[in-house]
């Protein structure tokens, strides 16, 4: 990595090591024809990716000191596409789980949609209306397990019902968790269709009702961890709303932010807020 003053989103050296055997084997398989490496040090494009989720900057607006918008671009997309992004997220997540001296793989998931706005210029066929928040957008799936930790992500357009989010939650869980998972969670939105479709994949889908005696918010048991999740995302800035064309590179930006929180998570490294003023000042 070139000098520079660091970024608090750049990897350490602990942090990178984690994850640099997967781009290194990558950058193996795509060699130049004339053989040539390229003229980015990839630990630098992973730090740009990352910046860029953590502040939610425009392309054209990374820093001069970080690779630039072509070349940050085209690794992000190339990585998005093959499936890359997915295996590094996998990796760290499997050792966070061994960690915490539980199987890889986990048993139980909880189900929950978040609906957001999306920035100009996102194709209007990839949104919709949600009718019940109000709100013109996307709406973001995730699968989670009881440590928070991200199985599957699913974006689609925001008037898309649960359940059809729910049962390609589903899908992505029984795969990406290798038919481990027995039990799932979800809250009222989804309904009886789910539990069909978890059925159908050994997985008994239950429906944590909500107490009416309850008013405001008040977490609900079990489902309370992904909001958990939900809560951490949104401080990597370029999850705040839909910036992405695709809805595949949202998802992408989920893998990375989580990918991010693991690292530093696995290195015991603090997790820096907007609100302290060490982080806004570095």
């Amino acid at each position: 990595m070139s000098e520079r003053k660091p970024y608090p989103s750049d990897l350490s050296d602990e942090q990178w090591s984690l994850i640099e055997p997967v781009i290194a084997a990558w950058k193996d398989r795509h060699r130049s024809v004339s053989g040539h490496q390229g003229a980015y040090d990839m630990r630098e494009i992973v730090n740009a990716i990352l910046h860029q989720g953590r502040t939610g900057c425009q392309w054209a607006c990374l820093p001069h000191d970080l690779p630039q918008k072509s070349a940050t671009s085209y690794y992000f997309a190339a990585w998005r596409d093959d499936g890359t992004d997915q295996v590094i997220h996998e990796l760290l997540r499997c050792r966070v789980r061994e960690r915490a001296r539980r199987s890889e793989d986990p048993t139980v998931v909880v189900l929950d949609t978040q609906s957001v706005h999306v920035a100009a210029g996102v194709p209007v066929p990839t949104t919709g209306l949600d009718p019940a928040k109000r709100l013109a957008g996307r709406k973001r799936g995730l699968a989670v397990d009881v440590l928070w930790l991200v199985i599957a992500v699913i974006v689609l357009a925001a008037n898309t019902h649960d359940n059809a989010a729910g049962t390609v939650l589903l899908d992505q869980a029984a795969e990406h968790a290798s038919g481990t998972v027995r039990k799932a969670f979800v809250d009222q939105g989804f309904k009886n269709q789910v539990a069909l479709h978890g059925a159908g994949l050994g997985i008994d889908v239950e429906i944590v009702e909500r107490n009416p005696q309850e008013t405001g918010f008040v977490p609900q048991p079990k489902r309370w961890r992904v909001e958990q999740t939900y809560g951490i995302l949104i401080l990597h800035r370029r999850l705040v709303r839909d910036y992405e064309h695709r809805p595949s590179s949202s998802a992408s930006r989920v893998y990375w932010a989580m990918t991010h929180v693991m690292a530093r998570r696995l290195t015991g490294a603090n997790t820096p807020t907007w609100r302290d003023p060490q982080a806004v000042a570095a």
